[in-house]
């Protein structure tokens, strides 16, 4: 186990030398919201906070980081929910947010330079000014892209466009001790070794720390239209999802939802869904150049589930209905989590033909342990988000039962192809049950590589693979 120093006067002096005093937080200073992340499951108060604003900044505190043996955990806005930016070693908590920036936007190569701090909500609105698309599609917009890079994070778009790392050209990356390296670029091609880039992607802020981005962008599609499908049963819904990728008119997005999440939202909202009658719904996005086009696939796909047994299919090809069924939908986590005292999730993601058998599996678990289960997710890609609520058990009873219900599905979920997280991570929170699923040499390829990048183990210690 490393021996980490404690933050000291001497410290916060050389800290606020870097960034000046008011952009240095320490003791009662320190807001609760630096404790945990979304969920809060996971709580523990770093020594001092440090809000950067260049990667000068970040490089000279990682230097004396590096030097003196302190831990660091990078942030952005906190909105993880496996505690990945949760400082549990304490240290300096590095604040990326007002590294917040757009630096350039290429049209000629089609990509967006930008720093980390920047919000995806920012991007999008940014690019598609534009006539631009940047198609990672997150839930959680307040996101900073800087977050989605280090979750690799995928979206309700990922069917059709692929997840983050997909749209990720080049990074420019301080190293633990430092040092700041270049990977990637404005090149579509690269064979240059060892692609360290797609390394950063998705690793939780554990081996570098993102201090700028070059975004891959796309025409922005001219036309987009969505359905929402209604079925006696989320069963029926969801298995009829293969019959729709077969069909090669692939949507921009598949979602499926049941009638107890639609009705928590529209609580949470205070404003009625289009349609909240039915047990179940898959939500379709069609998008393309002409509306021809987007009309002749939504067709094709309305009648594969009518004649799956859908009872009805509501067609929203106006902004007003897209943004009524897309506004419910992005406000799901949040409803679910106003509807009870404590949750915690299970992000797993298995073959698409196996969602149905998971989400049934999911109703045994409920029934079988008395625990209230609540799940949405993305019906196309087998991301499934099953979200596991205490509403008035004491601790001890939800701590019990939580275990039970998470080795159970994450069991499930290996014995059906899949794997522990879909787009959320591991972080603090989901460690044991990677070690449980993924095998004793996988777990010491990943210990090799955060060793060969922090082999002093202080930037983000004991997320991930950390023992």
């Amino acid at each position: 186990m490393t021996a980490y120093k404690k933050i000291t006067h001497k410290d916060i002096e050389f800290l606020k030398k870097i960034c000046g005093s008011d952009r240095v937080i320490y003791g009662s200073d320190i807001h609760e919201d630096f404790s945990h992340d979304e969920l809060a499951g996971i709580r523990r108060y770093p020594d001092v906070v440090v809000e950067v604003k260049s990667r000068d900044e970040v490089s000279a505190i990682m230097k004396y980081a590096w030097e003196n043996n302190i831990p660091v955990t990078p942030r952005g806005q906190g909105t993880g929910l496996v505690g990945a930016a949760v400082p549990v070693k304490g240290g300096i908590l590095l604040s990326l947010v007002r590294m917040n920036s757009i630096l350039e936007l290429d049209e000629d190569n089609l990509t967006l330079t930008v720093e980390p701090g920047v919000l995806l909500m920012e991007i999008s609105k940014y690019v598609e000014a534009h006539d631009l698309f940047y198609p990672p599609d997150p839930g959680e917009k307040s996101a900073t892209i800087g977050g989605n890079i280090n979750t690799n994070a995928g979206g309700m778009r990922a069917v059709k466009y692929g997840v983050t790392r997909d749209f990720i050209r080049g990074l420019e990356v301080v190293l633990p001790n430092g040092n700041v390296v270049q990977m990637g670029g404005k090149i579509v091609k690269d064979s240059s070794g060892y692609s360290l880039k797609d390394l950063i992607i998705g690793s939780e802020g554990t081996l570098g720390i993102v201090t700028k981005a070059i975004l891959r962008l796309l025409p922005l599609p001219k036309v987009a239209i969505s359905l929402l499908v209604p079925f006696p049963t989320l069963e029926m819904a969801i298995e009829t999802v293969p019959k729709i990728i077969k069909s090669k008119n692939i949507p921009t997005a598949i979602e499926y939802m049941e009638r107890r999440v639609i009705l928590n939202a529209e609580d949470y909202l205070g404003k009625k869904f289009p349609d909240a009658t039915s047990d179940a719904y898959i939500l379709l996005t069609f998008d393309g150049n002409t509306r021809e086009d987007v009309e002749k696939k939504y067709e094709n796909v309305a009648h594969i589930c009518l004649d799956a047994g859908a009872i009805d299919v509501f067609i929203s090809d106006t902004q007003e209905r897209q943004e009524s069924i897309w506004s419910a939908r992005g406000a799901f986590l949040e409803a679910i989590k106003s509807s009870t005292t404590e949750m915690d999730e299970c992000d797993v993601v298995v073959p698409r033909k196996n969602v149905a058998t998971f989400i049934r599996f999911t109703r045994e678990i409920e029934k079988d342990l008395d625990i209230r289960i609540a799940s949405f997710g993305h019906a196309g890609d087998g991301n499934l988000h099953v979200y596991l609520l205490k509403d008035e058990m004491d601790d001890e009873t939800y701590k019990r039962k939580l275990k039970a219900a998470f080795d159970r599905l994450y069991a499930k979920g290996e014995e059906l192809g899949g794997h522990v997280s879909g787009e959320h991570g591991i972080g603090y929170a989901k460690r044991e049950y990677l070690k449980a699923t993924a095998g004793d040499d996988y777990m010491q390829l990943l210990r090799n590589i955060k060793n060969a990048f922090d082999p002093k183990n202080i930037l983000n210690p004991d997320k991930i693979c950390c023992d």
